[in-house]
């Protein structure tokens, strides 16, 4: 047992060894792609109105008049000091537009999770305790086609049919434009739980419904096939023959051994899931309207803030490869086949 946890630390000091050079590397590509693409910050800031001096004036200010090198030692240094500078659209620090929108994407990117969870859990194990059958078809059929379905199109299709035909929920927004949501951690329903208020409660979730359960829908494909794979491999193991012939019952094998051999492979799927949902989450926020980070970026593109798109970029890599280190030094922890 201690041997297997002296590897489990020297793999997870590898691990977060590597995670800087990761960062390291997105950062880098970011700011290149940045400055190497047509038009720059000065141009979408002043508008093809402004006379040379004003441009002259803008690239002074923001340092795009330095040598590229110079520009990139300044940029990491910056970096390295947490300082993810200001906005070249409007001057507000990138770090506090971050900080106010990164909560309505955690909240909606934790209900999809759940979501795509509750659905592609019972679609995969239905799909294979009846194979053959209609359920088995459906359960094929509806993991296909929330990988098929674009995100925008998804999105736009839920609108329609659950907020204008059927008009069950809200078309757009996190709350209600008349009302001042609760705002203590920035996560309104937790905030809403905190201050015991029920209305705004109530609120929060009425407008989140539709976009987390689109969104886990979109996602639910990946759960729904991976997980059924992977049972069906638990079904047909040496040990699970072997616990047949100890004479345990079907349900304690179901539950004792396939599924938790069955889930956990899952867990790397999860950190797949959760890069996939950066790009998912980028659409759907748009198409709802919804105030998260995803919605921000998309805006700071247009706008060609670079200094925000840089630092929404470099933040949410920052989550996404923490994550995944989680999920890697975790699995490494809970299973012993794993060799390092």
């Amino acid at each position: 047992m201690k041997k297997n946890l002296d590897k489990v630390f020297k793999y997870s000091l590898i691990k977060i060894a590597l995670m800087p050079i990761s960062i390291w590397i997105i950062s880098s590509l970011v700011f290149l792609l940045l400055r190497v693409a047509p038009g720059g910050p000065c141009d979408a800031m002043l508008g093809t109105s402004a006379d040379q001096i004003a441009r002259d004036n803008c690239r002074e200010e923001y340092g795009l008049n330095d040598p590229f090198i110079n520009q990139y030692l300044n940029y990491l240094s910056d970096l390295i000091h947490f300082n993810l500078g200001n906005s070249t659209s409007n001057g507000e620090p990138v770090i506090d537009v971050i900080s106010r929108a990164l909560p309505a994407s955690i909240e909606l990117g934790f209900f999809a999770i759940i979501f795509a969870a509750l659905i592609g859990f019972p679609l995969g194990y239905l799909g294979l305790k009846k194979k053959g059958s209609k359920y088995d078809y459906f359960s094929r059929i509806t993991g296909i086609s929330s990988y098929a379905i674009p995100p925008f199109w998804g999105a736009m299709m839920a609108q329609l049919i659950f907020s204008v035909i059927l008009r069950i929920f809200p078309i757009g927004g996190r709350f209600p434009i008349f009302y001042q949501a609760p705002n203590i951690t920035g996560f309104i329903i937790l905030d809403s739980i905190l201050n015991s208020n029920l209305f705004a409660l109530q609120s929060a979730i009425y407008h989140l419904l539709l976009p987390s359960i689109t969104l886990g829908f979109l996602l639910s494909g990946i759960f729904s096939r991976s997980f059924r794979m992977n049972l069906d491999k638990s079904l047909r193991s040496d040990y699970y023959d072997a616990a047949v012939c100890r004479g345990i019952n079907n349900k304690n094998l179901m539950i004792n051994y396939a599924i938790p051999n069955a889930l956990l492979p899952i867990l790397t799927i999860t950190g797949l899931t959760i890069a996939s949902l950066a790009g998912g989450a980028l659409l759907i926020e748009i198409t709802f309207s919804w105030p998260g980070i995803a919605l921000k970026l998309q805006e700071a593109i247009f706008q060609r803030d670079y200094k925000m798109v840089q630092g929404i970029t470099i933040v949410t890599s920052l989550i996404i490869v923490s994550i995944n280190l989680f999920i890697d030094i975790l699995i490494a922890f809970i299973d012993p086949r794993i060799d390092y």
